[in-house]
This record gives structure tokens, sequence and C-alpha cells, in this order.
């Protein structure tokens, strides 16, 4: 019993250490991410997949396509291949929210892969997407999940 209670006590101040941020707070957290989504989709199509999706990503992002791809400079590895270098990817949030404490948010919404075959006929993927964003130490927003 005494260890439930020491549990109850420590959570409550666990808890109430994290200062919640207000509603105009929230309001410039979603703009910012809702900001950094346009960047991050700006720079994809100006220079390149790999670079964006790796200057986007926190330290220790992680992206799930077929696998698992775990680290920033992973996931430069990855979308270095020859696919990533001739296809394009276009998105925009349908929707982005915030925590109550302001350092993490998401946005889920469409996206759209194009590329070239061989033949030169272009193929769509068209998808929803979901990215996780951490607020950084200095300020910016970085995904750690996508």
């Amino acid at each position: 019993m005494r260890s439930i209670a020491s549990f109850l006590v420590l959570s409550f101040l666990f808890y109430s250490c994290h200062e919640k941020i207000n509603s105009s707070q929230k309001e410039k957290a979603v703009r910012e991410i809702q900001q950094a989504e346009k960047d991050f989709d700006k720079m994809a199509a100006e220079k390149g997949i790999a670079e964006a999706f790796w200057f986007f990503a926190a330290p220790d992002a992680v992206i799930r396509r077929d696998s698992l791809v775990k680290g920033k400079e992973n996931i430069r590895v990855f979308y270095s291949k020859d696919f990533y270098e001739a296809a394009t990817v276009t998105w925009a949030p349908d929707f982005t929210d915030v925590s109550e404490t302001g350092d993490l948010g998401y946005t889920y919404g469409k996206y759209l892969w194009q590329s070239k075959d061989s033949t030169g006929k272009v193929n769509e993927i068209r998808g929803v997407f979901h990215t996780v964003w951490k607020k950084q130490q200095d300020g910016n927003w970085k995904y750690v999940w996508d």
C-alpha cells in the first residue's frame, strides 16, 4: 500500500512539473509545425527528397517504410537510392495538433509520390501520412516519426 501511495505522489509531482501551454501558445506551436511541414515539402521539391528528409529529421528520427529506418543518417542513405533520386513527393497536412506541454505535435494528411518508369510513364502512389514532430532545444521542430 505504501508503494502505491508513493507511486501516486511521485506521478503527481512528475505530471505537475510539466507546464501546460495556454491556447495562444498552442496556436503558435500549431502554426510553427504547419510551417515546418510547408518548408519540408518545399525543400523536397527544390533540393531533393534525401536532403529534405535528412534536414527535417531529429537525430533519433524513425521512418516506417517496408521496415523501420532509424537515425538521421540512415534516413538520408535510404532516400539516396536511385528510385528516390528520380521521384518527387508532395504532401500537405489536413490536421495538426500539439501536446498540452507544447513540445510534441503531430500532423496527418495526403501525399503523392510520382516517378517515371523506364518507358517514361509516370507512376503515382497516393496515400495518407502521419508525422510526429518534436520541438528541439534550439526551438526548431524536427520530425521523430514519419
